[in-house]
Order: structure tokens, then sequence, then C-alpha cells
């Protein structure tokens, strides 16, 4: 897999559309609405309001043009996939040598949130994990070189 290519389950995909189409209606109106109001403070050359409003427009505009871009380019997870082969969309339990078990969903890399124990195909655990079935045991080398095994012993989607 392309270490640069996005990958987006149907969550994280509509995630994106709803931030797209809020940021592209209502915060642009709101913006738009902060800009006049700094206008009528007067002097636009010393005006901090007016700056700042159009500082926010264009992250804003950015934000826009970023989500655009990952929704035209990324790739959905295959919902065809192999329920008993790790991939993007699976849920995984995992358990170490001490017998803790862990449980992840894989993701793309814009969906990553490990409060939610959602981790990158990128990561790690990640690339270590995806292509693996149940039964499986699996090594991981962390970025500071330690080692640790995974046996995972449940997918599903």
């Amino acid at each position: 897999m392309d270490a640069s290519e996005i990958v987006l389950t149907a969550e994280g995909r509509q995630k994106l559309i709803e931030e797209l189409e809020w940021r592209e209606g209502e915060k642009s109106r709101e913006i738009v609405e902060h800009i006049k109001e700094a206008r009528a403070f007067g002097d636009l050359s010393e005006n901090a309001e007016y700056d700042a409003a159009k500082e926010e427009q264009a992250r804003n505009a950015a934000r826009i043009a970023e989500i655009q871009a990952i929704l035209a380019n990324a790739k959905d997870a295959s919902e065809s996939d192999q329920d008993l082969i790790v991939s993007i969309g699976s849920t995984v339990a995992l358990v170490d040598a001490d017998g803790e078990v862990t449980e992840v969903t894989l993701v793309g890399t814009t969906e990553t949130n490990s409060l939610q124990h959602k981790i990158s195909n990128e990561s790690p655990v990640g690339r270590a994990i995806i292509g693996h079935g149940a039964g499986e045991t699996v090594e991981v080398v962390t970025p500071s070189g330690a080692s640790r095994v995974y046996t995972i012993t449940k997918i599903s989607r």
C-alpha cells in the first residue's frame, strides 16, 4: 500500500462531507458577517477585527480545499474485503504477551483518534496487523526500536 495513499471508512468520509458542508455554508456566512462588522469600525489599515476575520476566512478556505482534495483522492475502505483478514475498517482484538487484550479499529491516517482506539494503517501496529488473520501472531517494532508481540484473537467489521 502506498504510504501517501489516503483511505477512508464510510463513517470517516461522511464526517468530512458534513464538515465541508458546514464550512461552505454556515461557517462561511458567519465569517462574511464578521468581516462586515469589522469594516463598520472604519480604517481598515489598523483594524485588528478585520484582519482577524480575513485570516479566519483564509483558514476556512484552506480547510475547504484540503477536505475537497481528501475526498477527491481518498480510496474507500472496501466492504468487500474478507472479514477474516485485517483491513482498513476492521476492529481487531489483540492480546499481548502478558495476556492484556486491546481492541483497536484500523482506519486511514485522517481518521486516527487514540481516545476512540482508532489507529492508522500507517502506524507500527497498523502496518504489522494489516493483511493478517485471526489466530496469527505479529511482531510490532516501535519507533524507539522496542519490540512487542501480539496475537490477533478477533476481527470484525
